[in-house]
């Protein structure tokens, strides 16, 4: 695969107005690191953007979070080493992340309510807007992820 352009060259100050957004929700949103973690790993793993998976991988790996957390996210209904909080933030995460064919339904939203206030949904919603925005750029635009260093196979 081969990139198609890069969009932060031609348009800059589009990446400009997303980076305001991500660094929203990185620095000044109030959410927990590794709910933000969860979040852009997961959308970015539905929307199939391994530009996307391979930064938030690392990035998590960085922040302490163990590698079976990391490793079994894209199966975590059938792991229980997610939460109870961490299993409503990616039941809602899968439903804005696929918002066309779900509606984002009261299934997937009350049980946020449980564990947040409604600013605190507010932004994690906001979290999950701007994750896909990110993947569907990356995507489109056949971002490449950098090659680690080749390992021999065990």
């Amino acid at each position: 695969m081969q990139e198609r352009l890069n969009g932060y060259k031609v348009a800059p100050d589009a990446y400009k107005a997303i980076m305001g957004l991500e660094t929203y929700i990185t620095r000044d949103s109030g959410l927990a690191p590794a709910l933000i973690h969860l979040i852009k790993l997961r959308a970015s793993q539905i929307n199939g953007c391994a530009y996307c998976v391979d930064m938030h991988v690392k990035e998590a790996r960085h922040h302490g979070l163990s590698e079976q957390w990391i490793n079994l996210l894209s199966v975590w209904r059938e792991s229980p080493v997610y939460t109870p909080l961490e299993r409503a933030v990616l039941e809602w995460t899968e439903a804005v992340t696929r918002v066309a064919d779900t509606g984002a339904p009261d299934a997937a939203y009350e049980p946020l309510k449980a564990f947040f206030t409604e600013a605190e949904i507010a932004k994690l919603t906001i979290a999950i807007g701007t994750i896909n925005i990110w993947n569907r750029v990356a995507v489109s635009f056949r971002s490449q992820h950098p090659l680690d260093a080749a390992t021999k196979a065990a």
